[in-house]
């Protein structure tokens, strides 16, 4: 767990000064590193890389919907002015990751998680901001959207955590009635 707590903070710290900094590839690069020894931990990789693409599939849309109601902008990384930039989906697909190990303890207490996200996400943005990574366009907009959104995003992953949990000796399986 200590690992990948520490896989994931130099995993954020190289997304957000990379693209402060102009090398937005610094980020992915990073995150191909630490997945590479997340999935050898993984006892049904699978499950885990579909519950880290699912993480970045969402982030794209999240993160893209700030850009585009004019909030947030980023200072490199863009591939079109209305989408979220490509290091910012690998950080959303790092902080899936940590799901099943570091944030682990959040799984079956959503009112917690939802007030974890509550805090952390905008927490992690605006220290992304002091970094020079992302530039809030509407400060007061950005921060209530990021709250809320990391509000509903966060028990939303881990139960998708639990679904897709690719780590643990347990499998959870769905029972199917006919």
């Amino acid at each position: 767990m200590l690992i990948n707590f520490i896989a994931f903070q130099v995993g954020w710290f190289s997304s957000v000064i990379g693209a402060a900094k102009q090398m937005p590839w610094l980020g992915p690069v990073v995150l191909l590193v630490v997945l590479a020894i997340h999935m050898k931990q993984a006892r049904r990789p699978q499950f885990e890389l579909g519950l880290i693409v699912a993480c970045g599939i969402i982030g794209l849309f999240f993160d893209s919907l700030l850009v585009a109601v004019g909030w947030v902008s980023y200072p490199s990384g863009q591939f079109s002015a209305f989408l979220a930039p490509y290091w910012i989906v690998t950080m959303w697909m790092l902080f899936g990751t940590t799901l099943n190990l570091s944030m682990g303890w959040l799984k079956g207490r959503p009112i917690l998680a939802a007030a974890f996200g509550a805090i952390g996400g905008p927490a992690s943005y605006i220290a992304g901001q002091k970094l020079g990574g992302i530039i809030f366009l509407d400060y007061y907009a950005a921060l209530l959207a990021l709250s809320i959104g990391w509000a509903i995003s966060m028990p939303i992953l881990l139960a998708l955590s639990t679904r897709l949990d690719g780590i643990s000796d347990e499998l959870v399986t769905q029972e199917i009635s006919e």
